[in-house]
């Protein structure tokens, strides 16, 4: 397969899609119900790019999106899922109206020269941390899904898509194209979220005994 090929892009204000993760989308304007008509006769697939209100203009990395699933509505609207596929980066755009067309090239992680299992293991470690301190502040039930990547590299797509409502810290692990250090960062991630959950959670814990009458 060649890594060259055109895709129709849809840039999506502070969306990241990552191969593996499931988008879920409501297809209203005109120009892009065009597209998803044109995507739905070829091979359903189409680029996703994270658009950046400060900066103007799309990310150069972007993730390939299969539509799985689609409804056309009577009023000519769309709602469609689809699921991330393989990374890619704009080389150029090919045209720009009804729809972006752009020329891209598939990426992928290097080879690993380490033992990201053992990354991928911390990385698994911190969030199970994270999960149940969450859970005790919230006095919430909470535990990882039954179901998720076990293969690093997969594994390290899987925990930066839960990484919402920060979508240019997903951007830049979307756009790294070394398994170990996409996991690294996520363990920095993941240990300062823990941190500061923990002290909050000990801070609860001090106001809750003193509230509590003594006996």
């Amino acid at each position: 397969m060649s890594s060259l090929r055109e895709l129709p892009v849809f840039p999506l204000p502070e969306v990241v899609l990552f191969p593996g993760s499931p988008l879920p989308l409501h297809i209203f304007e005109y120009r892009y119900r065009m597209m998803m008509a044109s995507v739905l006769e070829t091979d359903k697939r189409f680029g996703v790019l994270m658009w950046n209100p400060q900066e103007g203009r799309p990310a150069a990395v972007g993730c390939c999106a299969e539509i799985l699933r689609h409804e056309r509505l009577p009023d000519g609207r769309m709602m469609i899922l689809t699921l991330g596929q393989q990374r890619f980066q704009v080389l150029n755009y090919v045209r720009e109206k009804p729809f972006r067309v752009a020329l891209v090239e598939w990426i992928e992680d290097e080879s690993p020269t380490e033992d990201i299992q053992s990354l991928a293991t911390e990385v698994k470690e911190l969030l199970q941390n994270v999960v149940q301190l969450s859970a005790k502040l919230t006095e919430q039930e909470m535990d990882l899904p039954e179901k998720y990547p076990t293969l690093p590299r997969e594994f390290s797509y899987w925990v930066a898509s839960n990484f919402q409502g920060a979508p240019l810290e997903q951007q830049a692990l979307l756009e790294m194209q070394d398994t170990a250090g996409r996991l690294r960062r996520e363990s920095e991630i993941l240990a300062s979220t823990r941190n500061h959950l923990a002290a909050r959670t000990a801070l609860k814990d001090v106001f809750k005994d003193q509230a509590e009458p003594n006996l």
